[in-house]
């Protein structure tokens, strides 16, 4: 085993690692974000929950290893090798499991309300850059895990019970946190320079204060309902269903507008309807009561005066996403908004759109979009 090591100290590869060792927290950071928005999909894939799964236990694994490695636990082991890289390895599945969340969040159409909780995720997987110095602090370490874990756990949860709701949601706290601090207890027991360097109420309080601070920003709605997204959300003239596909006309905006297809100024003619078409995707067999809560702003009190909630139930499993549409005919001309929220009025999205009434209006670059 020492002549294994010493040859491994003396090899060439060593040599380059220590050579660009500044660079490898970037590598580490950028290979983790690459290697997920190369290979995810969707949540309930196989392959993604592999992934995700092999992420958050090579995690909760390699951060054990970590922890118990100033008391010598991994000498004259084959662990002694690889033991100055544990951080790293820490940081790739914390950048692995931040990007895979950004991903998946990022693929509803409107952030909106829950874009707090969007950034804070963007924010902690910047920050992972820069993390590596920092690893070695067990408060920040075990706070960043907790958060992590709280996150996978309300994407996974909801998957396997294809249910969503605020019990799910509050079991996949429960669960995460059980997990978090039996982690930190059977480290602790087992590693006497963990336990000189922390305490375990404030390490247990701040965990908790994490804890809390989740479930402030859940029942706020501030964070949306995962795993559920909203992939499409477009104000339209017209929707017609063919066979299996809807074909929805609209507006479309102006070629620079990159990030939206459809016009936000929507040219009213007398008599037609003000469509709003959705599509939500929602893992296999889930299934969804979904509100479209249609409203105006009336400029005389400043606020948003809500019209009407129309429900549709959904079915998961599609890979575009469950199509559904609402309309409205008496409409009045200024601002609108269409919030897309589950039952338990939690927010996928926000459909802007300002209604434009004015005689001899005409539609301007209309298309026809098949979903």
């Amino acid at each position: 085993m020492k002549r294994s090591l010493v040859r491994y100290r003396n090899s060439k590869f060593r040599k380059v690692i220590r050579r660009y060792e500044k660079y490898a927290p970037i590598i580490f950071f950028m290979g983790g974000f690459i290697f997920d928005t190369l290979t995810l999909g969707r949540i309930d894939r196989l392959y993604d929950l592999i992934v995700l799964c092999l992420h958050m236990s090579f995690l909760t694994l390699t951060i054990y290893l970590y922890n118990l490695t100033e008391d010598g636990k991994w000498k004259n082991t084959i662990l002694e090798r690889v033991e100055e890289y544990f951080p790293l390895a820490i940081q790739f599945f914390f950048g692995g499991l931040s990007s895979a969340y950004v991903i998946y969040f990022s693929r509803s159409v409107s952030l909106s309300k829950t874009a707090a909780f969007f950034f804070i995720l963007i924010a902690m997987l910047v920050a992972n850059e820069h993390l590596k110095r920092r690893i070695s602090n067990k408060y920040l370490q075990f706070s960043v895990y907790f958060f992590l874990s709280f996150t996978f756990f309300t994407f996974m949860i909801p998957v396997f019970a294809k249910e969503m709701s605020v019990r799910i949601f509050l079991y996949s706290g429960l669960v995460s946190l059980g997990c978090t601090i039996g982690l930190i207890t059977f480290i602790y027991a087992r590693s006497a320079s963990t336990r000189h360097e922390i305490k375990l109420a404030k390490l247990l309080t701040l965990i908790l204060g994490v804890y809390a601070l989740i479930n402030a920003f859940y029942f706020l709605k501030l964070i949306p309902p995962v795993p559920l997204a909203l992939e499409e959300g477009i104000v339209a003239h017209n929707i017609k269903q063919v066979n299996n596909d809807y074909i929805v006309s609209y507006e479309a905006d102006d070629g620079f507008i990159f990030w939206r297809d459809h016009r936000l100024k929507f040219a009213f003619v007398p008599e037609e309807r003000v469509y709003v078409f959705s599509s939500i995707f929602a893992p296999t067999d889930l299934k969804e009561t979904m509100l479209h809560r249609w409203s105006w702003y009336n400029d005389s009190t400043n606020e948003w005066s809500v019209v009407e909630d129309i429900p549709f139930d959904i079915t998961g499993g599609r890979d575009g996403g469950f199509r559904g549409y609402t309309y409205k005919q008496n409409v009045k001309p200024g601002l609108w908004q269409v919030e897309v929220l589950t039952d338990d009025e939690l927010l996928l999205g926000v459909i802007d759109f300002e209604i434009i009434m004015k005689e001899n209006l005409q539609h301007i670059r209309m298309v026809d979009k098949k979903f």
